[in-house]
């Protein structure tokens, strides 16, 4: 079979249709499912250089070149690198980038789902990552890799297919959401789900959509991306000129400090990109996870897997970490690599250029 060729264009394709429904957990099906990929670099003749990329919660199938949101862990020279791989990228089901959703149009109504559709879980993402790689035709991966919701897409992975994942990178990861996590979760859904703007999941056809609850939802949520450190070191804490005079309560109450001009800036971008409907049911979907809450798994005895957290993170600590490496011992992974790295910026730095975290990555991969 000859290399695929390079194709670094968001592709589309429908995975499963009416006669063959996608089997969710909760009992229902779906259909039709289409999904966004990317693909980058070139397979090799034997079909064993490829590489899975899953993206956190408001990720999507671009991790690499201008713009992508992984372009610092992914790319030519990079710890995953497309001169030698080739990589897959997916936007998720649940998502809001070309892959089906809430949003989606349901065939059933002609008009959006809304929470008419289903209740999803970690296993159905998984699930259809599964069926995008038999559609291109690879039946094993060299290398699993992914940060948040992404670190728990692998575990998932590696607990239902023993055998497709013969590296796995898990990092800032947890095989079980904390009550603070589930907390500050619910908090970002209620302002979406309390916005007049809502109309009960149907805003499309009223033609609004709840900005205000979703802006807000991604301000709380940044915050618990960053840390306390780190915050003190990217903003300035000091009054603005003229703050202490200002008579007028709208002004004195507007936006002023460093780092409330960067909130709002994170919650603009964002209503640009993402959809409330995602948000809601992505976010519902970690809250749910607990692979090991039935007991040791079953896992494949010549996989490896990495294991990453941060000094920094508060939302998914290295306690996350831990418990996670103890699952896959438990399940009889064959070796797992635990490393606690060194960085101020909290969860977001599974995202940033931190270099002893790259270059353990990078050893792992190509070890």
């Amino acid at each position: 079979m000859a290399p695929a060729a390079v194709d670094e264009a968001v592709q589309r394709v429908v995975l499963f249709s009416e006669d063959d429904p996608l089997l969710l957990a909760c009992g229902r099906t779906l259909a039709p499912v289409e999904v966004a990929y990317t693909t980058t670099g070139t397979l090799d003749a034997d079909r064993a250089n490829a590489v899975f990329v899953c993206h956190a919660l408001t990720g999507d199938a671009v991790a690499t070149g201008p713009g992508g949101w992984w372009a610092t862990m992914v790319g030519p020279g990079r710890p995953i690198d497309t001169d030698t791989s080739f990589v897959i990228c997916p936007n998720l089901l649940g998502g809001c980038q070309g892959t089906t959703g809430p949003s989606s149009t349901d065939p059933s109504t002609g008009q959006a789902y809304g929470l008419d559709f289903p209740p999803l879980a970690i296993a159905d993402l998984v699930t259809v990552h599964r069926r995008l790689l038999a559609h291109l035709g690879i039946d094993r991966v060299r290398t699993a890799i992914g940060g948040s919701m992404g670190g728990m897409q692998i575990l998932q992975w590696l607990i239902d297919a023993p055998g497709e994942i013969e590296r796995a990178v898990l990092v800032c990861a947890s095989s079980r959401l904390s009550a603070q996590n589930i907390a500050l979760s619910h908090v970002a859904r209620r302002a979406i789900l309390d916005d007049p703007d809502f109309h009960e999941g149907q805003y499309a056809a009223h033609g609004a959509r709840p900005e205000r609850g979703l802006a807000t939802a991604r301000r709380l949520a940044h915050v618990t991306y960053l840390s306390e450190e780190g915050m003190a070191q990217k903003f300035n804490r000091a009054e603005p000129d003229g703050w202490a005079a200002v008579g007028e309560a709208g002004r004195w109450l507007a936006p002023a400090y460093d780092v409330e001009s960067y909130l709002e800036h994170q919650a603009a971008i964002f209503l640009a990109r993402f959809d409330a409907l995602s948000y809601l049911y992505l976010t519902r979907i970690m809250d749910a996870f607990d692979p090991f809450a039935a007991g040791p798994v079953t896992l494949d005895r010549s996989a490896r897997a990495l294991v990453v957290s941060f000094t920094s993170d508060w939302r998914f600590g290295t306690e996350h970490a831990v418990a996670v490496a103890a699952g896959l011992r438990a399940g009889g992974l064959g070796a797992v690599d635990e490393r606690v790295i060194a960085s101020p910026w909290g969860h977001d730095s599974f995202l940033l250029d931190v270099p002893a975290y790259l270059d353990v990555v990078r050893r792992f991969v190509e070890a």
